[in-house]
């Protein structure tokens, strides 16, 4: 086992290498850069251009070079000096913008996660012990209509309603009394009371899409040989369920833990637009719209690196639940 986590790990260095050369490419492949699209927006504002002044900032910048010349400068400062390059849009070091956002998406993302999971397995695990019960219907139609719905809409529905019955639509991550302000108990509560709406708009439909995978495979599970001859032998319900088939039916879920992380990333774009949240999501939005490259490069490559760290876990949580994975493994 602990053979096979080492591989993969060392499998991970030249993969992110190769996806780093592609993402790097195809920021490239669109015509222009990104003072193309400053010069487009100052025209359309009637504002003077000096074509010299422009050449001399894509000198500077490197503009001027080939791609594969200006990503061979950029995975080298990386590499041996940790800078991720420099932002044209902000005007500020990367690894700065970076920094400044990081750690929030990364609480909505974990906690969206930990939400995500603790509604859909008990809840999959439910719905296929009590099939087709009262239960069972409510929580379906539940389900269909979390993955029908739009996130964007249904964050507006929420803060409608929100500003509705307690007179604040929960905009941002925190009120602007708060924002100058030292961390505090009252700031902190101030916190979580407006991550509710974002943990459970990002997280509803990823969750109603689990209910209904757990409640599937463990249906296919309790039918199995295995689980009616544990049946005749006389072993308890409870015990009968949780030993093997919630273990095997979980596996699935588990296996999504690479693509979920990156997917909550994602995916919650347009809900941080709609919410105001100062995640990564419409910096990175920005960043694409005006081909700041650095800056879209490195976002793309960590999230890259993000999936192969989430697929490497999910493999590893996968042979500790699965005795069938572990023996394949060691063969």
């Amino acid at each position: 086992m602990l053979k096979y986590i080492l591989q993969r790990i060392v499998y991970i260095i030249p993969v992110t290498l190769v996806i780093s050369l592609i993402i790097f490419f195809l920021i490239q492949l669109p015509p222009g850069d990104f003072l193309s699209v400053y010069t487009a927006k100052a025209v359309e504002e009637g504002e003077h251009i000096d074509k010299q002044e422009l050449e001399r900032l894509r000198e500077e910048y490197g503009l001027d070079k080939p791609w594969y010349v200006q990503y061979y400068k950029w995975m080298e400062a990386i590499i041996l000096h940790g800078d991720f390059g420099y932002s044209f849009t902000y005007k500020q070091q990367v690894s700065t913008i970076i920094m400044q956002r990081f750690g929030i998406t990364i609480m909505i993302s974990l906690v969206t996660m930990l939400f995500t999971y603790i509604v859909a397995i008990p809840i999959g695990i439910y719905s296929a012990v009590k099939q087709y019960s009262i239960g069972d219907y409510i929580f379906t139609i539940i389900g269909f209509l979390g993955m029908a719905t739009p996130n964007f809409l249904f964050a507006i529905i929420l803060m409608y309603l929100s500003f509705k019955y307690f007179g604040n639509p929960m905009i941002g991550l925190i009120s602007p009394e708060y924002i100058e302000g030292a961390w505090t108990l009252a700031k902190f509560f101030d916190l979580l009371k407006h991550m509710v709406i974002p943990i459970i708009v990002i997280g509803t439909a990823n969750t109603c899409g689990l209910i209904r995978i757990m409640r599937g495979q463990l249906l296919d599970e309790l039918n199995k040989p295995y689980v009616l001859t544990a049946r005749s032998k006389g072993l308890p319900e409870k015990k009968i369920l949780f030993k093997y088939p919630v273990r095997a039916a979980i596996n699935p879920i588990v296996s999504t833990i690479g693509w979920s992380l990156t997917s909550i990333f994602t995916g919650s774009t347009i809900t941080a637009i709609v919410l105001n949240l100062p995640t990564q999501g419409p910096v990175m939005q920005q960043a694409l719209l005006n081909q700041d490259m650095y800056l879209a490069g490195t976002w793309l490559l960590i999230m890259a690196f993000l999936t192969l760290v989430g697929t490497l876990i999910s493999d590893i949580l996968l042979a500790w639940l699965d005795p069938r994975i572990r023996y394949e493994k060691s063969k």
